[in-house]
């Protein structure tokens, strides 16, 4: 039984496991899916409009899940704990960049091991971790959540379910193409292709700056690359076959 808003975390906005377990496994039962919508306030002293999110909930069907998505997650980041996931909120408490997230760390978690693919590869959390590594630190059950949000990126970028004209995965994707291709990434080009791709007038903005590392020799608009380009692909492959 789910002990009700006063006693659990999820306080009814998330995928609680008490509402899991609740709900059956029968295909047709309705649950409910958090999203988080941004929204711009009036100015206020003291408001960050980044920092305020509209929540709002919407009714997902048992079938337009994918039950599989915690063995594909946990299988990919090497993270089979996050099944042992207690949801103490550890993990969100000590995230320094979680007040920025859609989605806080835990509540990522429960979403991956309940199935809501969708939601979390498109949530801006992942982008936003840093990597920093204080969650998996302070874990109590030891889990690797740094290593399950590089999953998740690398889902988000194979399913292209990344947020639109959000610049994160954008030179993520941009980054290793140039790399694949040429052994070395050119700084000139994968700004102008990151540009194209989210904000192409953020080439204006930034184009002085543009000029000065060019004039100074700082950056090349050229592409740069390796001598043996087989050999580098012959690599490449062999990570893919891991």
């Amino acid at each position: 039984m789910h002990p009700g808003d006063e006693s659990c975390l999820c306080h009814g906005n998330q995928a609680c496991v008490h509402a899991a377990n609740e709900r059956g496994i029968e295909e047709g039962v309705q649950m409910r899916s958090p999203i988080a919508k941004p929204y711009s306030p009036a100015d206020k002293a003291g408001v960050r409009p980044a920092l305020v999110y509209e929540t709002q909930k919407v009714m997902k069907f048992e079938s337009e899940l994918n039950p599989l998505f915690g063995e594909q997650v946990a299988q990919k980041a090497h993270g089979e704990k996050l099944f042992a996931c207690i949801q103490c909120g550890t993990c969100s408490g000590t995230c320094p960049v979680s007040h920025y997230m859609d989605y806080a760390p835990r509540r990522i978690i429960q979403m991956v091991r309940e199935g809501f693919e969708q939601e979390v590869l498109t949530s801006s959390t992942i982008w936003l971790c840093a990597s920093c590594y204080q969650c998996t630190v302070d874990c109590p059950k030891q889990i690797k959540l740094t290593d399950i949000m590089y999953a998740l990126k690398q889902l988000a970028i194979e399913k292209h379910l990344y947020p639109k004209n959000f610049g994160v995965p954008v030179m993520a994707e941009e980054f290793y193409k140039q790399v694949a291709k040429n052994g070395r990434n050119s700084e000139g080009k994968l700004m102008i292709n990151i540009a194209r791709r989210t904000h192409l007038f953020d080439l204006l903005k930034y184009s002085r700056l543009g000029m000065k590392l060019f004039t100074t020799g700082r950056m090349a608009l050229k592409e740069e690359g390796v001598e043996d380009k087989e050999q580098l692909r012959t690599l490449l492959r062999s990570v893919e076959r891991t």
